[in-house]
């Protein structure tokens, strides 16, 4: 009887011993997932473990559940105030009041700085090679893609050589010079509609979901996207296309800093030219800098965006021009015409992750972007297969809920030149009129 008290000792010892290690392994494991996630590479690949993730979701949710909200929205972290405004980055209340010092925050501070959508933009949860159309697409058959990678293959080695071939360099761009854009009369390819009826076959054959968030039927029916009516109503008579950068100090290579005729904002103007001059369209190009901080680019342009369209109610289509990012050893260029082309993409936001909608960003509009998105696609890929890479759909909302008829286009990339978005600008004019004038698709 006497060893009782003692063996009830020698439990309680070991119990607190083993409740001691597991709190030591849970802290461990907890640091260990976030230092993961807060340094994680820029093209994060899922876990094939579901076992994985649901110990990373556990352990995170209650101990780190700022780096928690990180890791799902799929956000990189500014480098100015790393850990405390990184954290705070999904709790905008908090990090709004934490910037400006104020004791007290107002539902109008928490919607204004609600997302910061213009840095996570820039970052993509799946691999660049995911947007890119594979030897299975159904509008590249194998001749057609042979010609045009030769034909890529060809310019990119020109490229490279130039210092040792500067002669025939210059006589090649004076022959590019030349050369003139002439459209497409006639389709490259014609899709089986029929073929793409299931959800699986279509996100297969158009889209690039980011891991962020879930398209889902309901969404994207091939039907719906295409007999949506996209056809401008109006006539020129008064402004029918708004086109706008949100980022408009992005630039190309050989772009000149703080010139307004280069960059994105030369390549709007450019395009706006096209569509005025060449297809009879009444355009305003809106060249106003909405990202001198980038993070807040989208809140910024959003007011001007709506004031525009309250000056101009005939407004009918808003376009916001972009240029995308890539890895320096990557090139968005085809030859097309041979004219070194910049290929470009359609983005979505579905205002939605995965854990659902997203109920601050409404978008009564978003059936009608992706019906557009879409129908623009499929005249690229018919007429012009290769030029457009996939639509990427991601999980915010990016301004577009403010008309029916929205694109977020992105133009090339960094390393792409001035003369190559150009030549991208008159394909993107030929197709936004088949299009809006109602030639694309067929009916």
């Amino acid at each position: 009887m006497k060893s009782c008290p003692r063996r009830i000792y020698l439990n309680m010892c070991r119990y607190r011993r083993g409740l001691k290690f597991l709190l030591i392994a849970i802290v461990i494991a907890t640091l260990g997932f976030g230092c993961r996630e807060l340094f994680r590479e820029r093209e994060r690949k899922p876990s094939a473990l579901p076992w994985h993730e649901m110990t990373e979701r556990m352990v995170m949710e209650p101990y780190l559940p700022g780096i928690c909200r990180l890791w799902e929205g799929g956000r990189r972290i500014s480098e100015d105030g790393l850990f405390l405004k990184g954290l705070l980055s999904q709790y905008p209340g908090l990090l709004f009041a934490w910037e400006n010092g104020e004791e007290g925050v107002t539902e109008s501070d928490y919607a204004r700085i609600f997302l910061s959508e213009g840095s996570d933009e820039d970052h993509k949860g799946l691999p660049e090679e995911a947007l890119d159309y594979g030897d299975d697409a159904m509008h590249l058959d194998k001749s057609l893609e042979s010609a045009f990678l030769k034909e890529n293959s060809s310019y990119l080695s020109a490229q490279q050589e130039a210092g040792e071939q500067d002669g025939e360099e210059e006589e090649m761009n004076t022959n590019a010079e030349e050369r003139s854009f002439v459209p497409m009369e006639e389709k490259s390819y014609r899709y089986r509609w029929e073929e793409l009826s299931s959800y699986e076959e279509l996100i297969k054959a158009f889209y690039a979901v980011d891991s962020t968030t879930v398209a889902g039927e309901e969404l994207l029916r091939t039907e719906t996207l295409l007999e949506k009516d996209m056809r401008i109503q109006g006539s020129a008579d008064e402004p029918q296309i708004l086109i706008y950068h949100t980022h408009s100090r992005e630039g190309f290579a050989d772009s000149v800093p703080g010139d307004k005729n280069s960059g994105i904002l030369g390549a709007g103007e450019y395009l706006a030219t096209l569509l005025r001059e060449q297809y009879g369209y009444n355009v305003i190009h809106n060249i106003d800098c909405y990202d001198k901080e980038r993070d807040y680019a989208y809140s910024n342009s959003l007011p001007a965006v709506q004031a525009i369209l309250e000056e101009y109610p005939s407004i009918e289509v808003v376009i916001d021009l972009h240029r995308d990012a890539m890895p320096e050893d990557r090139r968005l260029v085809m030859d097309i015409q041979g004219r070194p082309t910049a290929q470009f993409m359609f983005f979505n936001g579905l205002c939605r992750t995965k854990k659902g909608a997203i109920e601050q960003l409404e978008n009564p509009y978003l059936a009608d972007n992706l019906a557009l998105s879409f129908q623009m696609q499929a005249a690229c890929n018919e007429y012009y297969p290769g030029i457009a890479r996939r639509i990427y759909l991601k999980a915010y909302r990016y301004n577009m809920h403010l008309c029916p008829k929205s694109l977020l286009i992105e133009l090339g990339a960094q390393n792409n030149t001035e003369e190559e978005a150009r030549n991208a600008c008159e394909l993107l004019a030929h197709v936004l009129d088949l299009v809006f004038s109602g030639k694309e698709p067929e009916r």
